[in-house]
């Protein structure tokens, strides 16, 4: 199946979802998007559930020569969480991407700022988090944002996204409760090529997806 755009993906997920809320799955649910793609996913999933959305910044650590390959992300202050068979495999250190990081770590804090404007965030204590991108590649993102969840301990941790790569599906199965994937392509290439419209989004369309969601 291919999505239309990200609202269709988004609507397609919130139907599973909100299947899984009235069997009683999802108590006391926030929806956290990964900036900027998983907004515009994770607003239809917060309307349906009837949920609050936040935003949790990720950033890929791309390597030097390719930054669109992640091999490690950063949430936060938190340090960074790299894909060591990759670096090895490319023959890279830790110490070799130190200005990667450093560079993607601004980017991350000026986006914080920007989406929250002085509000805090979410305490998710004792509710269930739904983690929500639109569409898991590496899984790299995904995993460093769910163990940032996971240690602000909430009582149940969901990774809800349209599309992934099996093999990144399967590999988030030990750091979430519940993988919701809905398309695994078995020759899955690359999250864009799984919608038809997949144009890039601002900071602006994060900004209006947050304040839309808020007034509902």
């Amino acid at each position: 199946m291919q999505f239309h755009d990200r609202g269709h993906a988004g609507r397609e997920l919130a139907g599973r979802l909100r299947v899984r809320q009235k069997q009683g799955a999802l108590p006391d649910p926030v929806v956290l998007a990964l900036p900027r793609g998983g907004v515009a996913v994770a607003q239809e999933v917060a309307r349906a559930l009837g949920a609050p959305l936040d935003v949790l910044v990720v950033r890929k650590i791309g390597i030097p020569f390719h930054e669109e390959y992640g091999v490690g992300a950063i949430v936060g202050d938190d340090d960074p969480l790299f894909d060591e068979r990759a670096l090895e495999q490319l023959g890279l250190s830790e110490s070799m991407l130190a200005p990667v990081v450093e560079r993607e770590r601004a980017e991350l804090h000026r986006r914080e700022r920007l989406y929250r404007q002085g509000r805090p965030a979410p305490d998710l204590t004792g509710r269930t988090a739904i983690v929500v991108d639109d569409g898991l590649a590496t899984g790299s993102t995904a995993r460093a944002a769910l163990r940032s969840v996971r240690r602000q301990a909430p009582a149940r941790v969901v990774l809800a996204v349209p599309v992934g790569s099996p093999e990144a599906a399967d590999g988030m199965r030990d750091e979430a409760d519940e993988v919701l994937c809905l398309e695994q392509p078995p020759t899955f290439m690359a999250v864009g090529l799984c919608y038809e419209d997949f144009e890039q989004l601002t900071d602006e369309d994060v900004l209006k997806a947050l304040h839309t969601t808020a007034e509902h």
